[in-house]
């Protein structure tokens, strides 16, 4: 804001000086005067763009201004159109003069306005029309506030002439070689243009990129396809047709006739013919202008994969709307059908999917705040009829503009998804897509929380299809007082946790949870409708109807009280205690979490962040935190382990079987937990290899039986075979630059593939020929590619 208002200070100077001048080259008279207006110019114009290009864009806008001006003008004045009907803007490369010309068939300029409109810095003609208008200004579509877009020219080029007519006056020439001077004459070609205005580029040195008619058609497509009007670009063509045969001479019939023998006449050979021919820029049309009820499903397919630049990609869902405020838009919303692969690997990227249109002129697309982070896949295009835009059209410098924007474009974003989610399989659709943008939502969104808590989606017990946070708690059982989760690597795994089984059984519904960000949303979340979350992989879980007869509880502790012992001191690096579970139902154990530890999905996201973060004490402190191990007191297994405990309750120090045994059930334990090994997958197949010895009779202490062959070293014929072999590439080592000849690196290199290179297998196998030229020209030409240049320039 600040530096923009800095710039239309420094312009209104210049401007005034220039105003205050009898005419507009007085203002520059004195050769000290000129230089300092120069200087600042210079600095305005460079401050202003981000960019050179955008001079193509300002002048097709004017050049859209000056049509529209005319089309008004020929509402009431019928004869407003009649030096030229046509409505369009020209475009022309001259590869040889190094010029580039912009022609409009619109309104042009008398004398006095060129001298009042290119002499004056910052005076704006549109304005000035504008304020002449009688009658709803809405209708118009004009661009021009500042009048400093013509100005942006000087980016590109050391000298402008602009050669226009208007209806009311004769054709004159505006020349200038700098933005502080400039003539004005009578065109001595007369009316060529009929009406309209021509500008004539002589590009600067080091700007010959805007003489490839691809650049051109880039730039126009980039930033001007929906104007209004059509936009032709000139090419020169080349095509190849047959010669015309010369006709003979008519014969004097006062002469007799020659015979000759007949000879056999060679067609004419091809001649190659040079054209121009215009092509049209501008064939879609910007249907967000129209009337939702007048655009066809097919239309909004269409410009979908005109905005997208995808041929072939289809919507998931759209929305065409109009928004009033602070800033009146127009906009067209889309949810593609695929996330983009790179959706949440640059998460810090500014790049936004909002394209910024104004009056159908491409603003900007480079701005992050007219959409939240979180709903980044959205395509949307955005028309504003009046933003309050900074001097160079480049960005909205009104934070309540933008505000309002961004306020409108979610609003809309919420009714599209509400409405999609009414179709439960499209609504699945999105939820594979874009499930975890609305849970990074979630997280970040704290304004729209209950909103995206609506529309998450999760797998559960009850169905195979998707269900709502609202559904489940429809269908919560009598005092049931949480929603259950389980979280998992996916659905599968959860399915076959030791800690599900219970609550199934019982006939609880339990949410699968296979997303890892699931657990630090739901945390985030705490609640829904009253009722908070609870993970049944933690500590805490409470059912409300297990068996609180307190002796029963007790006794089954002192029943199980020697088995407790023997694995508590079995286990005791590992675990932080061993209890009754009241949880399991057919797993013999599980180990469970502190209500403030880690889960094993929790860990698992933990340890897949960058390495700085695993080193940190608190990542460490977490992991290593110990969990609880909860064994089933009815599985025949633990029983089992009680009678062998029970018979030497002090007994456990001698009995290393039972302590293999203990270890064995807790690494299953771990694993069907879903946490990893501790001591890796060696220790673990070493326990269980040790107990299958000791049921088989097996010396424990016994080791396998294997001779291996061992290979022979090389033997000095072969090494020097190999050398012989490679000689000639083991001396280009040694070669110095240029003093071989390309005929003789040919040579070499082709002996080099030859012995190296067989030809390929099956008929028609040939061998991969080498060329030095070949290799160098590659090479010249990938330096000269950008996108190597940029490469090697961020290595370095």
């Amino acid at each position: 804001m600040r530096k923009s208002f800095l710039l239309l200070s420094i312009i209104a100077a210049i401007s005034v000086v220039a105003a205050e001048a009898p005419a507009a080259q007085a203002a520059f008279n004195q050769p000290g005067e000129k230089t300092e207006v120069s200087r600042l110019m210079n600095i305005v114009i460079n401050s202003l763009y981000k960019t050179p290009e955008i001079f193509l864009r300002e002048l097709i806008s004017n050049g859209s201004d000056a049509l529209d001006k005319i089309r008004f003008q020929s509402l009431t004045d019928s004869a407003a159109l009649e030096s030229n009907p046509n409505l369009n803007v020209t475009i022309a490369v001259h590869k040889d003069k190094r010029i580039i010309t912009i022609t409009d068939t619109g309104i042009g300029m008398t004398k006095e306005d060129l001298q009042k409109n290119l002499g004056t810095i910052a005076k704006s003609g549109t304005s000035e029309f504008l304020e002449t208008l009688s009658g709803d200004k809405a209708d118009m579509d004009l661009i021009g506030k500042f009048g400093v877009g013509f100005y942006s020219v000087f980016l590109v080029a050391d000298k402008v002439r602009v050669t226009s007519k208007n209806n009311n006056d004769d054709q004159y020439i505006w020349e200038s070689t700098a933005v502080d001077d400039f003539t004005i004459a009578k065109d001595p070609a007369g009316n060529t243009l009929g009406r309209g205005t021509q500008i004539a580029i002589h590009l600067k040195e080091g700007q010959d990129q805007y003489l490839d008619d691809a650049k051109i058609q880039q730039l126009i497509t980039k930033y001007s396809e929906f104007i209004n009007f059509p936009i032709y670009l000139r090419r020169t063509k080349t095509k190849t047709v047959e010669a015309e045969t010369p006709k003979e001479a008519d014969t004097d019939d006062s002469e007799e006739p020659k015979v000759e023998d007949a000879k056999e006449e060679s067609p004419a050979a091809p001649v190659t013919v040079t054209y121009q021919e215009e092509d049209l820029m501008n064939s879609n049309k910007p249907i967000w202008i129209r009337d939702p009820k007048s655009v066809t499903e097919k239309e909004y397919q269409e410009f979908y994969s005109v905005l997208t630049r995808e041929p072939e990609s289809t919507p998931m869902a759209y929305s065409h709307f109009k928004a009033e405020g602070d800033v009146e838009f127009k906009a067209i919303m889309y949810i593609p059908s695929k996330a983009p692969k790179d959706l949440f690997q640059r998460v810090d990227h500014v790049h936004s999917n909002v394209k910024l249109y104004v009056k159908r002129v491409f603003i900007t697309d480079d701005s992050a705040e007219f959409l939240p982070r979180w709903l980044g896949f959205l395509k949307v295009v955005v028309d504003a009829e009046d933003a309050p835009l900074n001097v160079s059209r480049e960005t909205v410098q009104s934070n309540k503009s933008i505000k309002s924007i961004h306020k409108h474009l979610v609003k809309k974003m919420f009714d599209l998804l509400k409405t999609l989610s009414a179709d439960e399989d499209k609504y699945a659709d999105f939820i594979k897509e874009y499930g975890t943008s609305l849970k990074l939502g979630a997280l970040e969104d704290k304004a729209h929380i209950k909103k995206i808590s609506r529309l998450l989606r999760y797998r559960s017990s009850n169905s195979e299809k998707y269900t709502s946070l609202e559904s489940y708690v429809s269908r919560m059982k009598k005092g049931q007082k949480h929603i259950f989760y389980f979280t998992g690597a996916n659905v599968e795994e959860i399915q076959q946790s030791p800690f599900v089984e219970s609550l199934l059984a019982r006939g609880y519904e339990v949410l699968y949870m296979d997303d890892p960000i699931d657990e630090i949303v739901l945390q985030h979340m705490a609640t829904f409708e009253g009722k908070s979350f609870q993970n049944v992989g933690k500590s805490s879980l409470k059912l409300g109807d297990e068996d609180t007869d307190a002796e029963s509880e007790k006794a089954l502790e002192e029943k199980f009280l020697p088995l407790l012992d023997w694995m508590q001191a079995t286990l005791l690096n590992d675990i932080e205690k061993v209890r009754v579970s009241k949880r399991l139902t057919t797993s013999p154990a599980a180990l469970v979490a502190n209500d403030f530890g880690w889960t094993a999905n929790m860990e698992r996201l933990m340890e897949g962040q960058a390495k700085q973060n695993k080193d940190a004490a608190m990542h460490q402190f977490m992991k290593n935190q110990k969990k609880i191990l909860e064994i089933n007191p009815g599985h025949p297994l633990i029983i089992g382990m009680l009678e062998r405990a029970s018979k030497d309750p002090k007994g456990y120090e001698n009995d290393k079987h039972f302590q293999e045994m203990a270890k064995v059930l807790y690494d299953i334990t771990l694993v069907r937990s879903g946490y990893t090994l501790k001591e890796g997958v060696k220790a673990f197949a070493g326990r269980v290899e040790n107990m299958l010895r000791v049921n088989l009779g097996v010396d424990e202490s016994a080791e396998a039986v294997f001779e291996a062959p061992q290979a022979e070293d090389r033997d000095q014929e072969e090494i020097d075979a190999e050398i012989e072999k490679r000689g000639d590439i083991l001396k280009a080592d040694d070669v110095e630059p240029g003093s071989m000849t390309p005929d003789e690196l040919n040579r070499m290199l082709k002996e080099y593939t030859e012995s190296t290179n067989p030809p390929l297998a099956g008929p028609g196998g040939k061998k991969v020929e080498v060329n030095v030229d070949d290799i160098v020209a590659e090479a010249e030409q990938e330096l000269d590619n950008e996108e190597t240049k940029e490469a090697v320039h961020d290595e370095l």
